[in-house]
């Protein structure tokens, strides 16, 4: 189904959050942001007309309809490889839905239930393995924080009283903790310096670009 760019984000969401607290997910922002960046707002072939927004690929156990497309990816950090796979297709945009969250319902992407934060699942997701991009992290909160998405995770912030520690934090974006700061997702003074600690980031480094990005600001 082709889905008018101008109305994708006001369709595809509320089916996300819906599924999405179904399953026991407490974020929804990031998943959207996926929908998002995956299908070009519901643009793209395998979108429009197979109900795959999230990119899928059929993977070994896959039953369902499917179709063989072309993809680039990073395998290399920086060069992108043009190959063909099969991806998974649905009849209907909430069946697309539905099956985002069928894919990752398993144990390999567990951690998302855990995630309290669009950051904290754009990690996870990276971490697992869901995309080879190197910079999907960032395009993903980006998104998020460009189309406001934040506001279709009511009361995710209320829940976070230790961050949980970030995967792979040796390579995540400073930037992206410094936005999160921004947002209030770490509290201020105290408060702010002991969650960036129990996160394992520096104070001092991440308060630095805070305050720098504020200028620019």
């Amino acid at each position: 189904m082709l889905i008018p760019k101008s109305k994708f984000v006001e369709t595809i969401a509320p089916l996300v959050v819906e599924e999405g607290k179904k399953r026991g997910y407490k974020v929804f922002s990031t998943a959207i942001a996926q929908a998002v960046i995956e299908s070009n707002y519901g643009q793209s072939k395998l979108s429009a007309g197979y109900n795959n927004f999230f990119g899928l690929k059929c993977g070994s156990k896959w039953k369902g309809k499917s179709v063989n497309m072309k993809t680039k990816e990073e395998y290399s950090v920086g060069t992108l490889t043009t190959i063909k796979d099969n991806f998974r297709a649905y009849d209907t945009v909430e069946e697309g839905v539905k099956g985002y969250y069928d894919f990752i319902s398993t144990k390999r992407y567990s951690n998302l239930k855990e995630a309290l934060t669009p950051l904290q699942y754009a990690q996870f997701l990276k971490a697992d393995g869901y995309a080879t991009s190197s910079s999907y992290v960032n395009t993903l909160y980006s998104t998020v924080n460009k189309l406001g998405l934040a506001r279709y995770d009511s009361g995710v912030a209320a829940l976070i009283k230790t961050p949980v520690q970030p995967v792979d934090k040796e390579k995540s974006d400073l930037k992206v903790v410094a936005h999160e700061v921004i947002m209030g997702l770490y509290g201020n003074g105290n408060e702010r310096k002991k969650k960036l600690a129990a996160a394992g980031y520096d104070y001092k480094e991440v308060q630095a670009l805070v305050n720098q990005m504020l200028k620019k600001g």
